[in-house]
């Protein structure tokens, strides 16, 4: 039986605060770096991956093509400077998806 872990992937300064609540950080400086730790943290019994969206939005395909798989569930979050609404969005899309109305912003779907 696998014991799953939680990581978190962005800028330094934003996910150093995981740190200390015992999440696997992981810090890069772009795109290319953070498509390489997703996709090793994907072979690594990992259940959740958070990622900051300024690097979630270089990576809409790989992260759309994890998704579609059991584990991880990979989820932008906003980084130090903000939120890109990227995270929501996705939410809001899942939720749609799901029941066919917007519950959130409340809009029929």
């Amino acid at each position: 039986m696998s014991t799953y872990k939680i990581g978190v992937i962005g800028d330094k300064d934003s996910i150093l605060g995981f740190k200390t609540l015992g999440v696997a950080t992981f810090p890069v400086v772009d795109a290319p770096a953070a498509l390489s730790v997703l996709n090793r943290a994907a072979r690594e019994d990992y259940a959740v991956l958070f990622i900051t969206e300024e690097l979630a939005q270089h990576l809409e395909d790989p992260i759309a093509e994890l998704n579609k798989r059991f584990l991880p569930i990979v989820v932008p979050i906003p980084n130090n400077k903000g939120t890109l609404g990227i995270g929501m969005g996705k939410i809001k899309e899942s939720v749609e998806k799901a029941i066919g109305a917007d519950i959130l912003f409340g809009k029929e779907g």
